[in-house]
């Protein structure tokens, strides 16, 4: 668990009471701008092993349950655990239904038994855990026995675009840091579960200007979450200089915006 008594490091990732409260207000407007989120979590899905299929599964970080309620379609005779660390999430997918239980828990410090879970799902949530390998631990410690954890993560190189314009414009920090590929592969390899498949893969969305884009993430709670980000309003010169600086990345469908995905299955022995 992250030590939240002492001020952040240059470089560390977001305070996790931070992110759960930016979640928790984003809940309302999540799905009406998660095309990226749906589209990574139904790749993450369909590399899943042909043989699965749990009578227990644990969807962690489930937002607003939108893949709890996938799961719990796709196996109906399941018993499925959603869980966020957020409580607004929990509170707007809670009557919407998909899992048999609807828990508040962090992926670093699972509340679940051992050996107690044959899936482990988690879609676009652990880039903003600490200690990447504590939730590898927990993992194994939950999963029973050839169970399976499936996870999809960002990684350096997410929205450079955005991070450069941002650099061009004031220097400061204002996007999201994430761990390298390199770093998912050398944990992955060192948890002790086996690793069926790891790989990258770069999605691109296009907006027709920053201010799109900018909206897109408060909405979704993703916008800069980073000990050092500036505090207060960004001023009107610094936001042209923003939009000028973004502007030399424009291509024909408009303005994009890369996102570095990691999508991962690991194996219990």
């Amino acid at each position: 668990m992250t030590d939240l008594s002492h001020p952040p490091l240059p470089g560390a990732l977001p305070d996790k009471r931070q992110v759960a409260a930016s979640f928790s207000r984003a809940a309302a407007s999540y799905d009406s701008v998660a095309e990226l989120q749906r589209a990574v979590g139904h790749a993450l899905l369909a590399r899943l092993p042909a043989a699965c299929a749990p009578e227990r599964w644990l969807d962690m970080g489930c937002g607003t349950g939108y893949f709890s309620r996938v799961l719990g379609e796709r196996w109906p005779a399941s018993q499925g655990i959603a869980l966020d660390i957020a409580e607004g999430m929990l509170n707007h997918a809670r009557p919407l239904g998909g899992a048999s239980q609807f828990i508040a828990g962090d992926a670093e410090r699972l509340p679940l038994k051992a050996d107690s879970v044959q899936l482990l799902f988690s879609s676009l949530a652990v880039q903003w855990c600490g200690h990447f390998e504590a939730v590898l631990d927990e993992a194994s410690r939950v999963l029973q026995p050839g169970g399976a954890l499936a996870f999809a993560s960002l990684c350096v190189g997410t929205l450079d675009e955005l991070r450069e314009s941002w650099r061009a414009a004031d220097g400061m920090v204002h996007v999201n840091r994430f761990r390298t590929f390199e770093v998912y592969q050398r944990l992955c390899a060192a948890s002790g579960l086996r690793v069926v498949s790891l790989e990258r893969r770069a999605h691109v969305l296009h907006y027709p200007d920053v201010r799109s884009l900018t909206h897109e993430l408060k909405a979704l709670g993703a916008h800069n979450l980073n000990p050092g980000r500036p505090g207060g309003l960004t001023g009107r010169s610094r936001m042209v200089a923003l939009v000028d600086a973004y502007e030399r990345f424009r291509q024909p469908l408009g303005l994009p915006a890369t996102y570095q995905v990691v999508y991962a299955v690991l194996e219990k022995p």
